[in-house]
Parts: C-alpha cells; sequence; structure tokens
C-alpha cells in the first residue's frame, strides 16, 4: 500500500484479494490480454469493484506479475549457485522455459513488449543482468560458446516463446526438446568430450 493511503475495509480488502487470485489465475492460463469482465467474474465482483481497485489493466498486472517474477529470481538464484556455470546455465533456461511454459502471463510479458509497471520492468532489467553473469560464467568456465551473448538470449527467449504457446495444449513439453537441439548447439568441446575408446 502506498504511503499517505487509508487502510482499506475489510470487505475492500477482501474483494481486492478475491481479484488477485482470480487475475492470477486467469492470467496463467490465457495470458496478459484476459478480458477483465473475466477476472471480474472469477472474483465474483463486479466490473466496476475491479476498475475501483485496479483502474488500468497495467495497475492489476503491475500487482500480480512481481510474483511471478519472484519466482525467475529463485531459478537465477540457483542457477548462479550452481558449482558447474554449465549445469547452472542449462538450470537457468530450463527452469526459465518450465515457468513460461506453466504461465502464459509470463510467457507474454517475456516476450510480446507489454507495458509493464515501472517495477516490474525493473525486475525484468536485474533479470537480464543476472542472466548476463549465468552467460559469463559458463563462458569463463569454457563450457559456453564465446559467442553467445545476451541478444542471442533475448532471441531464444522470444523464439521458446512460440514453442511453448503454439504446443500448449498438444505437446506441452515439445520445448524441452528444441532447447536440447538448441544447447547441443552452444557447448564447447569442453562440455561434452568424445567418449572414450
Amino acid at each position: 500500500m502506498a504511503a499517505g493511503t487509508k487502510p482499506l475495509r475489510s470487505d475492500a480488502a477482501r474483494n481486492r484479494d478475491k481479484l488477485l487470485v482470480a487475475a492470477t489465475q486467469l492470467i496463467a492460463e490465457h495470458g496478459l490480454d484476459v478480458p477483465l469482465e473475466h477476472v471480474a467474474r472469477r472474483a465474483g465482483v463486479s466490473i466496476g469493484t475491479l476498475y475501483n481497485h485496479f483502474p488500468t489493466r497495467e495497475a492489476l498486472l503491475g500487482a500480480v506479475m512481481p510474483q511471478r517474477l519472484a519466482a525467475l529470481e529463485q531459478v537465477t538464484e540457483r542457477a548462479l549457485a550452481d558449482p558447474d556455470p554449465w549445469d547452472g546455465f542449462v538450470a537457468f533456461l530450463e527452469g526459465l522455459f518450465a515457468l513460461q511454459s506453466e504461465d502464459h502471463g509470463l510467457n507474454d510479458a517475456l516476450t510480446q513488449g507489454f507495458t509493464l509497471a515501472t517495477d516490474v520492468s525493473q525486475a525484468c532489467h536485474r533479470g537480464l543482468l543476472d542472466a548476463e553473469r549465468i552467460i559469463e560464467r559458463a563462458q569463463v568456465a569454457g563450457r559456453l560458446r564465446p559467442d553467445f551473448g545476451t541478444q542471442d538470449l533475448v532471441t531464444l527467449i522470444w523464439a521458446m516463446s512460440q514453442v511453448i504457446r503454439e504446443s500448449m495444449n498438444t505437446a506441452p513439453g515439445a520445448w524441452r526438446r528444441c532447447l536440447a537441439f538448441f544447447l547441443d548447439g552452444l557447448r564447447t568441446e569442453a562440455a561434452h568430450p568424445l567418449p572414450e575408446r
């Protein structure tokens, strides 16, 4: 709650909580452009009540998306903590795309350029800086191609988002097969030595 604002009445606070739960569910199921009327209906409140709490779609997204981005931060922290930089890089990509496959809204937020609240945009920027560190660790260890950069990661995220979106209902795990092929092209020889004879 912003400084200087009055605390919500208990019924208003309950309505706000119901709206956040409904929005989180529907955005995960259908993406960031889910009709707000559907959110209000699932929450069991009027559309006017929704707009009283969240005057714009961006305000609603700004309240919902930080929790999803926090899950991404956990993936990043685990990747950076992995003692093997290549395994950390792979775990980062697998974790990122698993989250995207579970949440249409996160998939949209990372790839479609929706206007998000300032704090959400800042969290995305911090995430990209952490991704740079994950990439650099794997390259310094000699396990990741030295010509792979942040822009390549952005392109990969966009491409995988399309695979995830197109196969979500027919082959939900198809992205894993695509990622495995992609990772084979990113490994240096040190990352997959020739088998012993």
